[in-house]
């Protein structure tokens, strides 16, 4: 989305990426970890974030429940409203991966055409997104529950809940498929650091 001032240029300070890449020894992407509830998103990225940062590379986590009480407070969960927080959130994760980070976005995320957008806006920038769907079935959703989403839903206390009766479209070519109903977290975050030394976005020892 484009600003609605015509009176207004980026401003590209003293440093290029390149270069701030270079002094601080880091380079920087967006992982996008989408997936149903209860999938596992936030706890594998959780665990990944710890990896990282234990070996020394710079990292964060931006979690969608969290970004609801600041950034997307004034948002709802109309498909209108999903679209906008997706959106917002992919454009602090650009930021935050253009200044070296690597940026671990969990966000249920459930329209193809949002994640689309999102992988747009990073190519358009120069910059990595990597699409990480988070698989676990429905039922193994529903059994962890961990925040007790689905009961309500299947009571009737909450509508358009995502994997309900609300759609989910799952990734088509995601670069990296965590099934997290038959794999550990540990196995997981095992998959993606490999996954991320392949790419060449982690120092080399």
């Amino acid at each position: 989305m484009s600003s609605s001032s015509e009176n207004i240029t980026p401003d590209t300070g003293n440093i290029d990426r390149e270069r701030r890449w270079d002094l601080i020894d880091t380079k920087g992407a967006t992982l996008w970890f989408t997936g149903l509830s209860g999938s596992g998103k936030s706890t594998v990225a959780g665990a990944l974030e710890l990896a990282l940062l234990q070996q020394g590379v710079l990292c964060y986590r931006l979690d969608g429940d969290n970004l609801r009480f600041g950034l997307c407070g004034n948002l709802g969960f109309s498909a209108e409203d999903r679209t906008e927080n997706i959106r917002r959130a992919g454009e602090v994760a650009k930021l935050f991966s253009d200044s070296g980070m690597l940026t671990l976005c969990t966000f249920i995320s459930p329209y193809r055409r949002d994640r689309d957008q999102l992988r747009q806006i990073h190519r358009e920038a120069g910059l990595e997104f990597i699409e990480v769907h988070v698989n676990a079935p429905l039922d193994v959703c529903e059994q962890r529950d961990p925040k007790g989403l689905y009961k309500k839903a299947r009571d009737g206390q909450i509508t358009g809940f995502t994997g309900i009766d609300d759609p989910y479209e799952a990734p088509e070519s995601p670069e990296i498929a965590l099934e997290t109903a038959s794999h550990s977290v540990p196995e997981c975050v095992e998959q993606i650091v490999a996954f991320l030394g392949q790419r060449g976005l982690l120092k080399q020892s």
